[in-house]
């Protein structure tokens, strides 16, 4: 295998380790399988290790000598900094949305299957469903590189809805706040819809914060 070849599997295995991650499938402090991943994935050992040097160096895994690979746990400042960067991305492509752009048919998918998903409290697929619905609020942007930059930032950000141990608490509000900027979208307003999602950012960085400051104290 070639040089060029090693990087391009290596950032596709990251690629699906952040999917994992974006999934819930991986959780904050969680030891990662390095025999059962490479499994899971059908690659070798070594192109894992290579990955996982990849994704240490983004924050989203930790490497601790004579123990393994670790899922990392978010701190303070990184939920601060990751909801500073989604008012700006998310808020700004929500902004200038065409009402009639194809990702707008993603963000209504996803609003009908966490409303579906409610319904029987499966709060995994809700929670899922509402983070293909803020990707497809930044596919607004029609930009590939900010689409890939997010898939980071949405890694990172399960990491943080990981520490509330409430699913219910942490997704059943926001199927009805993602149904609302929808429809103001749909209605033509992006400008409204942009500051619903502002709105919705601050009382979601909020209830991560305030778990977060939970767990601080209990230890």
């Amino acid at each position: 295998m070639t040089e060029l070849e090693t990087t391009t599997l290596a950032a596709r295995l990251a690629q699906a380790i952040r999917d994992k991650l974006i999934g819930g499938e991986l959780k904050p402090g969680q030891r990662v399988s390095e025999a059962a991943l490479s499994v899971d994935l059908d690659v070798s050992r070594n192109s894992l290790r290579e990955a996982f040097r990849l994704l240490t160096k983004e924050g989203l895994l930790r490497h601790e000598p004579n123990r393994g690979v670790f899922v990392a746990s978010p701190s303070m400042a990184s939920i601060i900094d990751i909801y500073r960067v989604r008012r700006l991305v998310e808020c700004q492509a929500l902004a200038n949305a065409y009402p009639n752009h194809p990702a707008v048919s993603r963000m209504r998918e996803a609003v009908k299957t966490a409303e579906a998903a409610r319904e029987l409290k499966d709060w995994a697929v809700v929670g899922n469903a509402n983070m293909a619905f803020h990707a497809a609020i930044v596919d607004l942007a029609d930009s590939q590189r900010l689409s890939t930059f997010y898939a980071q930032i949405a890694a990172e950000l399960r990491l943080s809805f990981g520490l509330l141990h409430d699913p219910e608490l942490l997704h059943a509000p926001y199927v009805a706040l993602n149904a609302g900027i929808l429809e103001r979208l749909s209605a033509g307003d992006p400008g409204g819809a942009a500051s619903a999602l502002e709105a919705y950012l601050q009382q979601s960085e909020r209830t991560v914060l305030a778990a977060f400051s939970r767990i601080d104290t209990k230890s």
